[in-house]
């Protein structure tokens, strides 16, 4: 189904060469004016230069073509030559009952679906989530959602740490701590235990008290260094020990992100990568894409067109080790070859552009990928607290991302007892919900690339642009629905939305055509802020409608009562929608 700007569009373009002028000038865009039009055509302005006519004689020109089209209520031209357009309700309400008979409200999807892998994890096992991590999901999550609802193949991968020297630090220390373990000893050739000889909480006290004794006591990091090269060459113990890691960290990691509603196809890890590494460091050498410098294997990247400093990729280091970058780059290897994608999209802190574009311009120079296959970086700005600077706990360490769901969750919670009765369960039941889209709306509805302040206090608002106040507003139609059907009546599938009586009504049935704009720009741009703005201006419409009309009135006919019913399911449908591809749910009741 054609957007309601793009049917504008055609008519005007038509106009435009009716007069001999070229269709490109005849682009119909949402009027920055809403107070004066609501859509509006300023390409008299450059068909004057082309034409060398004055601008108000062929916006003149285009309006008088116009004046009798069925779709436009008034069309004015003015000064020194807009083309001012206000549709009429009759067209609306078509287009509004078209989209109500069409899959998914007449939303056009992909032409051209592609393969997309999403990189939006990157967590370390035997470490705890913390904030830093939450953008990433988030985002990530809201992407892949958005993805396939335009029809593409999706794939989120969770891309765990688990190769390096951290996992030599974790096995050293539990070492130093029990020796007597039997994964330590060199001579034992039975089966270990299945059960791990470590809980998450001791795991994730172990690395950081084995990072700080490292620092401290280099004889410490040169054995932890040995134990994480004997573990990657297959040593019994510590692979062993390594494998406990994983299935204690995962099994918390998974509990985690179910509590952000976060979910990925793919468990896939650093390790995973290992295999590819061997062929993939012999094929650069062998077709001449890697060099020696000083010892190490490089690829060099720039190019002369740069205006920045490039550094080469580093493949391995002069005393052959691999490093993060080795593995990232035959991870890419590994995707190629197993899901062949059309696009590969990593999700991470945006101070790691430069290590990002450096990968994928040597996977592009050595063809480790076809020529068709797009990389993007996606760069996400900082969570700061209120003084500008990162989110910090009271005494200045990194926050756990499952206390900060708690904090928010929490908040809500004590907003609604204070303000409600309700049974202690349910509200507890609520406020999941409810904090899971105060946290997440609170992120999103910001640019990606962009810092932004955490604040509790305006992100668990009931009122203004936050996510408890659309998911009110989804609870307060549902409640309006509810009680149309204890009146007994019903609507007839054949029923159809009427032409706008009142101001307010038109403003918000023009809200709701643009669902199809909005999904494109958040699609095409990447840009989940746009779902958040579009559903904050329609919750708001609605209710700024809801306080001037009775819906549920015996004044209204049958026909009447029945068009407001459509439009407001309509709304809830919508918004439903839109929530859902941002990565939350809306309770029953609020």
């Amino acid at each position: 189904m054609k957007k309601l700007i793009d049917l504008l569009s055609e008519d005007v373009k038509q106009a435009f060469v009716s007069k001999g002028y070229e269709e490109r000038f005849g682009i119909v865009t949402l009027s920055n004016r809403p107070d004066l039009c609501q859509y509006q055509c300023n390409g008299a302005m450059a068909a004057a230069k082309a034409y060398k006519k004055a601008p108000i004689s062929i916006a003149q020109e285009i309006v008088e073509v116009l004046q009798d089209n069925s779709k436009i209520k008034e069309i004015t031209a003015i000064m020194p030559g807009f083309i001012n357009i206000n549709i009429s309700d009759e067209f609306l309400a078509e287009y509004i009952n078209n989209m109500r008979k069409s899959k998914d409200f007449g939303c056009e999807k992909e032409a051209a679906p592609k393969k997309i892998i999403i990189d939006y994890g990157g967590p370390n096992i035997a470490k705890p989530l913390h904030v830093g991590h939450m953008r990433s999901a988030i985002i990530g999550e809201s992407l892949k959602r958005i993805f396939k609802y335009m029809g593409n193949d999706a794939i989120g991968d969770v891309h765990l740490g688990d190769w390096g020297t951290p996992m030599g630090l974790v096995i050293a220390e539990l070492k130093r701590r029990k020796p007597d373990l039997i994964y330590f000893d060199e001579g034992y050739t039975g089966e270990y235990p299945s059960k791990a000889p470590f809980t998450i909480s001791e795991l994730e006290e172990i690395y950081p008290a084995a990072s700080a004794y490292s620092k401290e006591n280099p004889e410490f990091l040169e054995e932890a260094k040995r134990i994480t090269f004997l573990m990657q060459n297959g040593h019994r113990g510590y692979m062993a020990l390594w494998k406990h890691m994983q299935d204690v960290s995962v099994t918390d990691l998974k509990k985690i992100y179910d509590n952000l509603n976060v979910s990925f196809e793919l468990w896939k890890k650093e390790s995973d990568a290992q295999p590819y590494i061997n062929d993939m460091v012999e094929y650069l050498k062998k077709n001449n894409y890697a060099r020696i410098s000083d010892g190490a294997l490089v690829v060099d990247v720039k190019e002369e067109t740069d205006t920045k400093e490039i550094p080469p990729f580093m493949v391995l280091k002069s005393d052959g080790a691999t490093l993060y970058s080795t593995t990232d780059l035959a991870t890419i290897v590994e995707r190629m070859e197993l899901f062949n994608p059309d696009h590969i999209i990593y999700i991470t802190d945006k101070r790691q552009e430069l290590h990002f574009e450096v990968l994928f311009r040597c996977a592009k120079k050595a063809k480790l990928v076809n020529e068709g296959t797009k990389l993007q970086f996606i760069g996400f700005g900082t969570m700061n607290g209120k003084d500008g600077k990162p989110f910090k706990t009271r005494d200045g360490g990194v926050l756990r991302l499952e206390y900060l769901i708690k904090m928010v969750t929490d908040e809500v919670y004590r907003k609604i007892m204070e303000n409600r009765s309700i049974d202690e369960e349910e509200a507890k039941d609520i406020a999941s919900k409810v904090g899971l889209a105060a946290l997440k709306y609170g992120d999103l509805s910001n640019q990606a690339s962009k810092d932004y302040v955490f604040d509790l206090e305006r992100f668990t608002s009931f009122e203004g642009n936050s996510g408890p106040y659309i998911l009110y507003t989804i609870v307060r139609i549902k409640s309006i629905l509810e009680k149309f059907g204890d009146t007994g009546r019903s609507i007839s599938p054949d029923m159809n939305i009427l032409p706008a009586y009142t101001p307010l009504e038109r403003e918000l049935m023009l809200q709701i055509t643009r669902f199809s704009d909005m999904i494109h720009a958040a699609y095409e741009e990447q840009a989940p802020h746009r779902i958040c703005q579009y559903i904050y201006d329609l919750a708001d419409k609605f209710s700024s409608f809801y306080h001037e009309t009775k819906i549920i009135s015996d004044d209204n006919s049958d026909e009447r009562q029945a068009s407001l019913i459509c439009m407001i399911t309509m709304v809830h449908d919508i918004l439903r929608t839109c929530i859902y591809l941002l990565g939350f749910e809306a309770p029953d009741r609020m």
